[in-house]
């Protein structure tokens, strides 16, 4: 599936979003075009309300996954992605990966 393919699916309500994001998060290791997708992803009302558990929700799953692409093009979405969401959001984001700043989160690579 292309990149475009892969986020429209990961945009839509079928079983199979979870895995559609996960492929762009593998892709954006060594193509920018994925980490410009996660980073529209994360910004879509749908994957903010979509929690896969507790606090965790899909658009954070594409900011962590761009954080452990380690790419400077990535990172730079990742920060993007963050800085979209609302404070709460992004207070809890922080926390759940124990930084004070989002700039300090160390994602190993997945």
């Amino acid at each position: 599936m292309t990149n475009d393919e892969l986020a429209d699916l990961a945009a839509s309500r079928d079983a199979y979003r979870g895995r559609a994001l996960f492929e762009l998060i593998y892709r954006a290791r060594t193509d920018d075009e994925a980490a410009d997708q996660l980073d529209r992803l994360s910004r879509l009302a749908t994957l903010r309300e979509d929690r896969v558990m507790h606090l965790v929700n899909h658009a954070w799953a594409a900011i962590v996954g761009l954080l452990a692409a380690g790419t400077p093009h990535a990172r730079a979405r990742a920060y993007a992605a963050f800085e979209a969401l609302d404070g709460n959001d992004q207070a809890n984001l922080l926390e759940y990966l124990g930084v004070e700043r989002i700039e300090d989160a160390d994602v190993p690579s997945m």
